[in-house]
């Protein structure tokens, strides 16, 4: 595959490309690496955006646990390597186990889960298929979380997924790392 935005040299960036950049380097991320790459072709939306992602990650109110299943489960059913590739260290820092991951990878559904991601699993499953909240979702997500963390919930799926549309068009390459099954 060939990646159709590599990154740009500083020599290249216009100066609201600079200052974007910048924004991302000294923020959270510390870097430019991912969606970044090619979205800093459109630095106003880059900066919107980072700022979602940046309330999503740092500020939000999910355990990183949580939000980093929602961000793999996204990943993996959008078939983007890069994001599963950056992400996969940091769900596991964040406590979701090798074997929750590879079944997911798989489009399997894992053993085990404890409750919150059991909803989680099911929560973000049913909405990337579905577009929608069924009562039953919906009500197994209430029982294990607040309003504001359903929202964020939602927001992840179609955060990650607009990302993944991004990668998928520009073919960012993944980064060395796991590797969603071909």
């Amino acid at each position: 595959m060939n990646d159709r935005m590599p990154p740009l040299s500083d020599a290249e960036l216009s100066d609201a490309q600079r200052d974007a950049k910048a924004a991302i380097i000294n923020g959270p991320r510390g870097k430019i690496e991912g969606p970044f790459i090619p979205l800093l072709r459109s630095p106003e939306l880059m900066n919107r955006l980072a700022n979602v992602g940046e309330y999503l990650r740092f500020n939000g109110t999910l355990p990183a646990r949580i939000r980093e299943l929602a961000i793999m489960i996204t990943a993996a059913a959008c078939h983007q390597q890069t994001e599963w590739a950056i992400h996969h260290p940091i769900a596991v820092a964040a406590g979701i186990t090798a074997e929750t991951l590879n079944a997911i990878a798989r489009n399997q559904i894992p053993a085990n889960l404890p409750a919150d991601e059991q909803a989680t699993l099911a929560f973000i499953n049913e909405l990337l298929a579905t577009k929608k909240i069924s009562d039953e979702a919906y009500n197994v997500g209430k029982s294990q979380f607040s309003e504001q963390a359903i929202i964020e919930l939602a927001t992840i799926a179609g955060y990650y997924t607009t990302l993944a549309m991004i990668l998928n068009t520009a073919q960012t390459p993944p980064p060395a790392g796991e590797r969603l099954p071909d």
